[in-house]
């Protein structure tokens, strides 16, 4: 799951920078001025939102890794296999070791369906953040003369 987290931080990490405007000088600005312009822009878009696109980029993926749902699921499967095998007239210690087996996987799967909504979530508020962001930067460099797109 780490590596899957990894993989998705680096390519959500170039989707945000593949988010950047073109910018085309409309009125001649030399080269020169468009980089001037663009760094002008860079730091005017970070202060009116708060937003910094490289630590956006760089933000760790959500925690990974065991949160316990496992055990609370054996535990819960355990209790249910002992209950179901005392009323069926079985050995409630193997209803309740079928049991722990059987909620143990569920609360695997349970785990793995939180983490992957929780990297998901994370991938739509960094997009919206650089969304926000290059708005903002455009707006910017439209206002110094320059076609943005």
């Amino acid at each position: 799951m780490k590596r899957f987290a990894i993989v998705m931080l680096a390519s959500v990490s170039a989707l945000a920078l593949a988010q950047k405007p073109a910018v085309y000088p409309a009125h001649g600005q030399s080269p020169q001025r468009q980089s001037s312009d663009d760094g002008a822009c860079y730091a005017w878009a970070k202060q009116n939102t708060g937003i910094d696109p490289a630590v956006v980029a760089q933000a760790p993926p959500p925690p990974s890794g065991p949160n316990g749902s496992r055990m609370r699921g054996a535990a819960r499967g355990a209790a249910t296999g002992a209950i179901i095998g005392d009323v069926s007239g079985n050995d409630a210690g193997h209803g309740a070791a079928v049991g722990a087996t059987a909620g143990a996987v569920a609360g695997g799967a349970r785990n793995r369906r939180q983490q992957a909504a929780q990297a998901q979530n994370a991938q739509v508020n960094q997009q919206a953040a650089m969304s926000t962001y290059w708005r903002a930067y455009s707006a910017c460099m439209q206002g110094k003369g320059y076609t943005v797109q």
